[in-house]
């Protein structure tokens, strides 16, 4: 029998359901028993804002905002990794799992990072914004199905079904 090639799969999570769907997706439907699959979380910290020590109007703030800020980020990085932690403690398959953070622009830092880990997929949630949010504020999604170099999957969020 064939021995089947190790892919790595990068999975972009976030603190939305849709990367949760996305991340339970990809080990329902990418992840056999006994798969040499490495699973990839990749998580983006947006990027540090430029801040002064006298604010808007002109009064001087106290404490220091930029510790607080990454001490925010950094609970925000845990509670996305614990959440995701959620969705595969339970999967049937022992699974490699690799967990990477990033910081900047989301579409900019997940293509970069899908390069150079040189992953064989990236599986996306799409929050599903119509035509004018998207034209407004972009979508990750297409951008990087636009711009990496190994198949892109993204995932929808499920709809509920009328009976």
């Amino acid at each position: 029998m064939e021995e089947t090639k190790e892919r790595k799969i990068v999975v972009a999570v976030d603190e939305s359901e849709e990367s949760m769907e996305a991340l339970s997706w990809s080990l329902d439907n990418l992840f056999p028993y006994g798969s040499n699959n490495t699973l990839i979380l990749l998580y983006v910290k947006p990027p540090l804002p430029v801040y002064s020590s006298i604010d808007a109007a002109g009064f001087i703030v106290t404490g220091d905002p930029v510790a607080a800020l990454k001490k925010y980020e950094n609970e925000l990085v845990e509670s996305v990794m614990a959440r995701s932690r959620n969705v595969y403690q339970d999967f049937e398959s022992d699974i490699n799992i690799e967990r990477k953070v990033g910081r900047g622009d989301a579409k900019e830092v997940i293509c970069n990072a899908v390069q150079n880990l040189k992953a064989d997929m990236l599986v996306m949630g799409t929050h599903d914004y119509g035509f004018f949010k998207r034209a407004l504020l972009g979508s990750v999604s297409e951008y990087c199905a636009k711009r990496v170099k190994c198949p892109v999957i993204i995932v929808k969020k499920n709809m509920p079904q009328n009976n």
